[in-house]
Parts: structure tokens; C-alpha cells; sequence
């Protein structure tokens, strides 16, 4: 890597294709209050998984991590309502303030089976905040009872949604963390297959790119990482599989394609943030290397030592700065209309 003269920051990540680079900054530094976050996931979610990645055919009660949303609530001064889509349920989310010439559609985390519009209704009111825009917040079908695709299909719909409602693609931004981040991408790119133009642009935080875990566990980081085990990364791919094959054998759906092994180019630019230990790290360099070859505008934003999808942690000096870097590329992507 080496870095630019204008920005000793920003550095520029070489890949497969010598004629191909891929932006990256590296974000040195980590508060006490993300040390202390990240033993306590270290020592509560991080032993959960564990037990979950042993057996997740079993019936674990996963609808109920949404309710617990509900003792993070939306920043003040957040108006909210629903909206039905073909085949789920939206929020309309605007924290107070926040202007009308752009909009985010946002994909919500929980590897494709928890969490949903109540975990993510305070990450998206800031999201809101810091955009300067409204959120949609997309509370897509989720694993065991739906394959992913038909996740991808919920954020399809959410989009045609927002051009019925009156925006234009110019001043819409796909958004996700996580999972949710999978889904950001491929949507997007589901969107060139049923004709629909491409959004403005597209931010992740945290995002799984790539559902083979070989790259993941034969990284250092599947013994770092302050949230998942190892044990995790395949559990959750060979779950998705017999998702997969249970729907294709009802003659219904295909198998799932990563981002990172599909056709990138012609994406509209892109944010991804990530931490230096998370498990999901390589994930995110190597879809920014692929998005590079691609030709695809791309910013690689490496955050030292922070935890997963830690912009949801607001008393956390790190996730503060990551969100106004969300909202500076929001801004640069889809400026204001001229009154």
C-alpha cells in the first residue's frame, strides 16, 4: 500500500489487476468506550453464537430479538409510520430536521434470521440524521421460513416502492450492516435484472460479501473477532444451504450468488466500513478489490480494533465519526436539488 500526497490517510489497496485500485482509509486508534464494548460482546453475544452455530436447526425463538429493540429507542424528535410492501412490512423513519431530496433504503443486519425495524430503529433515525434524509427500513422475509433470495425480492420491491412514491434513482442510497449489507449489494444488483435503473449509491457497514467461510476462518481475525466464533460462519452458510435446497426441491428458487462472484460493474459508488478484527474483514477487502476490478467507485474505510457494525453503538466516539462519514458520502452521491 502506499499512500497519497495529498491525503497521508488515504491509502491505496493493489489488487488482482494491477490496472485496479481500490481506495482504503485506515482509522488508527480505539476509545475506552469500544474496549469496553467489545469485551462485553466478547464475554455475552460471542458465547451465544457459540451455542447457536452447535445446533441452529433447532427452533431458537429468534422473533424475539426484535422486541428487545425496544429498550434502544429512536433518537428524539424521529417520526415514523409503516407501509406494506407485496410481501412484507417498511418504516418510514425521519429524524427531526431531516430533508426531502434524498432517501435511504435500508437493509437491516442478523445473518438473514433475527433482528428487524425495532433493533434498528435507533441506527436508522441516525441514519436519517446524518443523511439529511428520510430511511426506508425494509423488515424483509427472513431464514428459516424464506431463502435469502427472497430477501433480495422484499428490497426490490422497497425500491420500486420509493419510485411510485415520487424519487427519482439520483436521490436514493442503499444502506445495510452486516447481512443487511449482503442485501444492499444484491439488491443492486437484482435491480439491473429487472430493468430498473441503479440507485445513487450504496454504504455498508460491517458486510458479509462472500457466503463461502474458507476465506473467513483461514484469516487471523476468526480467533479476533469480539462477536462471532468460528463455529458460526459455516453454521450459518450450511443453514442457508438447506434453506436453499428445501425451496428448490418445491420447484421455487435457485441457489444464492455472493456479491463478491457477481457482475459488478456498473455499480454506482461505494462505502464500506469495517473493523481491523472483525471476522467479516476480509469479506469487505476482497468486495472492494472486486469492485475496483470492476471499475467501481469504491472507499474502504478500516476501522482499528472496532467491533461489528459498531456505528450502532452511539456512546462510541468511532461509530459518531463513521456515521458522518456515511452522511458526507450521502451528500457527495446525491446532492441537494436546486430550489
Amino acid at each position: 500500500m502506499e499512500a497519497t500526497a495529498m491525503n497521508p490517510a488515504l491509502t491505496v489497496v493493489k489488487t488482482t489487476d494491477p490496472a485496479a485500485t481500490a481506495r482504503r482509509r485506515d482509522i488508527r486508534g480505539a476509545s475506552l468506550q469500544s474496549q469496553i464494548l467489545s469485551k462485553y460482546l466478547q464475554f455475552t453475544v460471542r458465547p451465544f453464537l457459540t451455542i447457536w452455530a452447535q445446533t441452529p436447526s433447532l427452533p431458537w425463538p429468534m422473533g424475539v430479538v426484535d422486541y428487545a429493540g425496544l429498550l434502544v429507542p429512536q433518537i428524539s424528535g424521529t417520526t415514523r409510520s409503516r407501509v406494506m410492501l407485496a410481501e412484507c412490512e417498511a418504516e418510514w423513519i425521519r429524524a427531526e430536521g431531516a430533508g426531502t431530496d434524498r432517501v435511504v433504503l435500508y437493509m437491516h443486519g442478523g445473518a438473514f434470521v433475527c433482528c428487524g425495524l425495532r433493533t434498528h430503529r435507533r441506527m436508522t433515525s441516525r441514519v436519517s440524521k446524518c443523511v439529511d434524509g428520510s430511511v426506508l427500513s425494509v423488515n424483509y422475509r427472513m431464514m428459516p421460513r424464506n431463502p435469502i433470495s427472497h430477501a433480495v425480492e422484499d428490497g426490490v420491491d422497497a425500491y420500486r416502492f420509493l419510485l411510485d412514491s415520487g424519487y427519482r434513482p439520483e436521490q436514493i442510497i442503499l444502506g445495510g450492516d452486516s447481512a443487511g449489507g449482503y442485501l444492499a449489494f444484491m439488491v443492486t444488483l437484482a435491480l439491473r435484472t429487472v430493468g430498473l435503473p441503479a440507485p445513487a449509491g450504496i454504504f455498508t457497514m460491517s458486510p458479509l460479501t462472500d457466503m463461502d467461510p474458507t476465506r473467513k476462518l483461514a484469516h487471523e481475525n476468526a480467533s479476533k473477532c469480539s462477536v462471532f466464533p468460528s463455529n458460526a460462519v459455516p453454521a450459518l452458510t450450511a443453514l442457508a444451504d438447506r434453506v436453499d435446497a428445501r425451496i428448490v426441491v418445491e420447484g421455487e428458487q435457485g441457489p444464492r450468488v455472493s456479491p463478491v462472484d457477481g457482475d459488478l460493474t456498473g455499480l454506482p459508488p461505494v462505502l464500506i466500513q469495517v473493523g481491523s478484527t472483525e471476522m467479516v474483514y476480509p469479506d469487505a477487502e476482497l468486495m472492494a478489490q472486486r469492485l475496483a476490478i470492476a471499475g467501481v467507485e469504491c472507499e474502504l474505510q478500516v476501522y482499528e480494533n472496532q467491533v461489528h457494525v459498531f456505528q450502532a453503538a452511539d456512546f462510541v466516539p468511532e461509530a459518531r465519526r463513521a456515521l458522518r462519514a456515511i452522511g458526507e458520502f450521502a451528500r457527495n452521491v446525491s446532492p441537494r436539488t436546486e430550489s
